[in-house]
């Protein structure tokens, strides 16, 4: 394993600097990056210190330092998992050869296609949220969404350095687009309709890193079962920062269900907005609504790319290891939905078609605890929260704009519109909550719509200055 070398002009554990050709390549690439972050990253507080985790090492224990950094002098750096010896293919028609160090020839169009799919959801998640850092709640949610935003951009060098270094000019052109695209951009937006939605407040950033950031949890997981190793090994590691991601969304949203049933007890009332909360049934459709566009990342049900994906080795399925199958699936079926007239039923697909549809039901099932979490919070009030059905508010696969109700009734067009401003955010609900979106600077202090968090960062304390001028 090359060791980690921190002191480089990119920080790496790749052994860069034995390969100049490449160092030259993605040295040219930094500066491009570099206008990008100023451009469209975060639009305030570039110049100041924020109290922020580096990875240093790729090892279980003290990979990551904290310091104070201003973000554009953050060390974004190039780290793969130590890699395993012996290491076999573990899925697919190739299972048991040797993993693969070089991209096998045949494979190349549709790996690097995965890889960009990939990294460029990394840059679009931080220009979704650039003006969140305006209406922070509190100086420790601030910190957590820079947090975020250095490591979703971390997670495109990780991408940009398989494209440079195993993909040839192909590689460096594709590279280039990915600070080239930008979010919502009419004229060249990004890959996936989700990471082209506004992330305009912080209930949405708080529900949108506790579902979508679980999607990129769940794809990233398929990635790092790939035959091809250097991208098992970059995904192995960018799953460490992911987690903290998702923690804080699933905490996020955990604070605003605190205080809107500490609201309820206190002023023994449901409807908390006079009190400056945000009511049960509100935070119900924002749920609805970025679970079900989240669940459209995972693609159609059936497919045959993925299916082909699988067959060769280059994405496999979430713990893969730990299925009890044969992890080649030639003869195993799958139940999928489908819609046959105004029913929805299913059929049974071959499961190499059906990848889609397991790898989202996995996730879906990932996303239930969070809910039963905040349920408990929600309970001493009487009253819960749920996760839509499947096919309700569908863009992609066989619900794709089908008038399903959250409880899974396929109803007819007319009454489904009439009854949309009870189940999606509507345009009041999007007023109230930005006239909560008033920025909160005094260390310690939250805004008035959202709890404090049980503990603070690294073994700071809640009110300890985390983002300093």
């Amino acid at each position: 394993m090359t060791s980690v070398d921190l002191d480089e002009k990119i920080p790496n554990n790749v052994g860069l600097s034995s390969d100049r050709k490449l160092q030259r390549a993605l040295e040219r690439w930094q500066p491009l990056f570099l206008d990008w972050w100023r451009e469209m990253g975060p639009v305030e507080h570039q110049n100041h210190e924020v109290y922020l985790r580096t990875a240093v090492s790729v090892g279980r224990d003290g990979w990551a330092n904290f310091d104070f950094v201003k973000m554009p002098d953050y060390r974004w750096g190039i780290f793969l998992a130590e890699p395993e010896p012996d290491r076999t293919v573990g899925f697919g028609d190739r299972r048991g050869e040797p993993v693969w160090q070089e991209v096998p020839g045949e494979l190349r169009s549709g790996l690097r296609r995965l890889i960009v799919v990939q990294g460029d959801t990394e840059p679009a998640s931080v220009e979704q949220q650039r003006h969140l850092c305006r209406t922070a709640p509190s100086i420790y949610d601030l910190r957590n969404l820079f947090q975020i935003n250095v490591e979703e951009a971390r997670h495109l060098w990780a991408m940009v350095y398989l494209l440079h270094a195993y993909f040839g000019r192909d590689g460096r052109d594709e590279a280039d687009m990915l600070l080239e695209r930008h979010s919502g951009s009419p004229d060249n937006p990004r890959i996936l309709g989700a990471f082209n939605e506004p992330t305009p407040d912080w209930l949405s950033f708080f529900f949108f890193t506790y579902f979508t950031d679980r999607d990129g949890k769940f794809q990233l997981a398929s990635l790092a079962e790939s035959g091809f190793d250097p991208l098992a090994r970059t995904c192995q590691f960018m799953l460490k920062e992911e987690a903290y991601h998702m923690f804080v969304g699933a905490g996020g949203v955990g604070r605003v269900v605190q205080r809107t049933a500490d609201l309820m007890r206190q002023h023994d009332t449901s409807d908390v907005s006079p009190h400056g909360g945000i009511n049960v049934d509100t935070l119900q459709r924002y749920l609805n609504l970025h679970y079900s566009v989240s669940l459209d990342l995972f693609g159609a049900e059936t497919s045959t790319n993925a299916a082909n994906y699988y067959a060769a080795g280059l994405k496999g399925r979430y713990q893969e290891s730990l299925r009890e199958d044969d992890h080649r699936l030639h003869d195993a079926e799958t139940s999928v939905p489908v819609m046959v007239g105004d029913t929805i039923t299913e059929r049974q697909v071959p499961s190499l078609t059906a990848l889609n549809a397991i790898l989202r039901d996995d996730y879906a099932a990932d996303c239930q605890k969070g809910v039963e979490r905040w349920n408990r919070i929600l309970e001493e009030v009487g009253t819960s929260l749920t996760l839509p059905h499947t096919g309700f508010h569908r863009a992609v696969g066989v619900f794709a704009g089908a008038p399903i109700t959250p409880e899974g009734t396929l109803v007819d067009r007319d009454r489904f519109e009439a009854q949309r401003h009870r189940w999606l955010p509507t345009a009041h609900d999007r007023e109230y909550i930005a006239s909560l979106m008033t920025g909160v600077s005094e260390p310690g202090r939250m805004a008035g719509w959202i709890a404090a968090p049980s503990a603070g960062i690294h073994q700071r304390p809640v009110d300890f200055e985390y983002v300093r001028s």
